[in-house]
């Protein structure tokens, strides 16, 4: 039984998606510019090596782009869910703090699918809020 989309509903799934794919586009481009800090901080404090750099803004601005468009959202949104499980491991492998650093992905997850789930009623059909 698909519910259907109030405007409040569409404009703030509009709102937290965009808050996403700005910070994401902001992630890809830093990435892609290769920042000195980008640098300092991906081969320092991530232990990744230099070439990795373009790699990771390759891969999350290609997640962006299938996010964006509506036909394949929710695939951009189930590749972005393992980008960001990346970013837990390391983030987790390095001891960084808990809610300020491994668990920032998820926050940035709860945007991503907040949004879609939102906009998007077939989504609250496959995973409810149950009210009891």
């Amino acid at each position: 039984m698909m519910k259907k989309v109030t405007k409040t509903q569409n404009m703030i799934g509009w709102i937290m998606g965009g808050f996403f794919i700005a910070f994401m586009l902001f992630d890809a481009v830093i990435k892609f510019l290769k920042l000195p800090m980008v640098i300092e901080t991906t081969v320092n404090d991530l232990g990744y090596q230099e070439h990795h750099i373009l790699i990771m803004g390759g891969l999350c601005f290609s997640c962006l782009v299938l996010y964006i468009f509506p036909r394949t959202s929710v695939l951009g949104a189930i590749l972005f869910t393992a980008y960001l499980g990346g970013a837990i491991a390391t983030n987790l492998r390095l001891d960084k703090p808990l809610l300020s650093h491994t668990l920032f992905p998820i926050y940035t997850a709860i945007l991503m699918w907040g949004s879609l789930w939102l906009r998007r009623p077939e989504l609250r059909d496959i995973f409810p809020i149950i009210k009891k």
